[in-house]
């Protein structure tokens, strides 16, 4: 009988191993599951430290504490963390994006055109235009993409043509 109380006994410090084995696993496995786990385990370890607290409710904490922590994570912190950059998507994400043009394009070289949040993995982008003049510093629209090289057309102009779209 003695020999089964000792097994059921969990001591402060098997709550700590176990939290600092699931910090580790997690820097393997990113996935951000078992950080949640592990720093539950470890709040435990520093409960059963200060508290004489039965097996029982040092489970129920850990397993509450785990559940409240992945549901913030999910519900409240992940959202805001949401990667805006659509890298690996294809160029057509690219088309009605508005950027600023950080080298002027001229007829016999391209500009460049830098986004505040990169797109397709890069902030700057070599771009044209239709012949029309822009200078550095103007807001453009992209409006097509030829090759690596994006079509860009000033924000003024495209007002214009949205205007013309809507009136007809």
């Amino acid at each position: 009988m003695a020999i089964m109380e000792t097994l059921w006994v969990i001591e402060p410090w098997h709550w700590l191993v176990l939290g600092f084995i699931l910090l580790i696993i997690e820097m393997f496995v990113p996935t951000f599951a078992s950080l949640w786990f592990g720093a539950a385990a470890i709040i435990v370890a520093a409960l059963t430290w200060l508290l004489p607290i039965s097996i029982s409710v040092q489970i129920m904490v850990w397993l509450v504490l785990s559940a409240v922590f992945l549901v913030v994570w999910f519900k409240f912190v992940k959202p805001l963390s949401v990667d805006r950059t659509k890298a690996g998507l294809g160029g057509s994400v690219i088309v009605g994006e508005t950027g600023m043009i950080v080298v002027q394009p001229l007829p016999d070289r391209a500009g460049v055109v830098r986004f505040s949040v990169p797109i397709v993995g890069a902030a700057e982008w070599m771009c044209r235009t239709t012949g029309e003049t822009i200078a550095v510093g103007e807001r453009v629209v992209v409006t097509d993409i030829v090759g690596n090289e994006l079509v860009v057309s000033s924000m003024k102009s495209q007002a214009v043509i949205n205007k013309n779209m809507h009136v007809q």
